[in-house]
């Protein structure tokens, strides 16, 4: 299965000044648990903003102009070639940024939306348009505290 996760406010900003521009307690508690035990795929970017693999997963960066290898830890050039060097046992999970989220977008079989209710007004990374006609859209549970946010999957029609 090759899904893709993200949140976005809105306005569909997913970043600020190379940064997730909200911290809301338990939003990221499905991140965790969906790519815990399995692949997660992130550009270089997103990767140095972490600055290190994410624990119990295999991580591969994306990037044409560095090289990442390590325990658990890989390079690939691009979102098709990461998706191939993933052990087929395993889901792969798409994580950002823009480029990735685009060229992953008629690859995945589910996207997990968490729509962050908030308003970015000075965003400067955005989550790229889909068709919503290509999927079946569920929505999922509402938590967070001062900014709500609401779990939403995504998961793609079958095409005869």
């Amino acid at each position: 299965m090759i899904g893709l996760i993200v949140a976005r406010s809105e306005n569909n900003v997913i970043g600020k000044d190379g940064m997730i521009p909200w911290r809301i307690k338990g939003e990221q508690k499905q991140f965790k648990e969906l790519t815990t035990g399995n692949i997660v795929v992130m550009g270089r970017k997103s990767y140095e903003e972490i600055g290190h693999p994410l624990p119990n997963r295999d991580t591969i960066v994306v990037s044409r102009t560095k090289k990442y290898e390590g325990e658990h830890l890989s390079t690939a050039g691009s979102v098709e070639e990461a998706i191939a060097m993933a052990d087929k046992s395993k889901n792969v999970y798409i994580s950002g940024g823009y480029g990735l989220y685009k060229e992953a977008m008629p690859l995945v079989d589910v996207m997990y939306i968490t729509e962050v209710k908030t308003v970015v007004e000075d965003g400067d990374v955005f989550f790229p348009e889909f068709n919503a006609d290509d999927f079946e859209l569920e929505i999922g549970e509402t938590g967070g505290d001062e900014i709500k946010y609401t779990r939403t999957t995504y998961t793609r029609r079958n095409h005869k």
